[in-house]
């Protein structure tokens, strides 16, 4: 049964004409394996589901604009990778930068001086909160979730120049607001990442 959409071409073709064998033979011939990439990313069985099955109803609503020349394959993978990204920017994966932050901060406060070491962090989320609104984006998809600057660059459709020079502009404003005193600490936390900008 539907064999003649083993032929990506003529699948594409149904698809657009809106025809359900078309959409139930892409849905039965890669629903397990998107399933199992999308969990591969997330380690979340229920929210690999949701994910797979967004990207499937994303391909339906917007059939009309399939390209017969794509590959179906690869564009497949690489909505449900988006999806993971916008999951995870939605903070429903885990963030790890306030642990970071912590460790770092045990290294240069004394570790009885939870008080100053709250009020760094304070200071700082407050500055990161401040930074232009595309550098604070830019800067929180790296510091906090993790995304490389190919990752950001696919994601927001921008140049990894642009992504590198609105990371560099990040750290430049926090130290420039943090000032001399928090230097040690902004290296402790951001490490090689941190650049050592001339404070203005």
């Amino acid at each position: 049964m539907y064999k003649h959409f083993s032929n990506q071409s003529l699948l594409i073709q149904g698809l657009k004409q809106g025809d359900e064998e078309a959409y139930t033979y892409l849905v039965e011939n890669y629903h397990n394996r998107l399933c199992a990439y999308a969990n591969s990313l997330i380690r979340d069985d229920l929210l690999a589901e949701d994910i797979v099955q967004n990207v499937f109803v994303q391909i339906w609503e917007k059939r009309d604009k399939l390209k017969t020349e794509l590959s179906l394959k690869s564009y497949l993978y690489k909505l449900v990778h988006n999806k993971f990204i916008d999951e995870y920017r939605k903070g429903k994966a885990v963030m790890a930068l306030e642990k970071t932050y912590a460790t770092a901060l045990a290294l240069a406060v004394d570790e009885k001086d939870e008080i100053q070491e709250q009020k760094i962090l304070n200071i700082l989320f407050c500055t990161i909160q401040e930074l232009p609104p595309k550098c604070k984006q830019i800067f929180l998809m790296s510091k906090k979730e993790g995304l490389t600057n190919i990752e950001i660059s696919e994601c927001l459709n921008l140049s990894i120049k642009t992504v590198e020079s609105q990371i560099t502009k990040a750290f430049r404003i926090l130290k420039n607001k943090m000032g001399e005193k928090y230097e040690t600490i902004l290296m402790l936390i951001f490490g090689t990442d941190f650049k050592m900008n001339p404070i203005s």
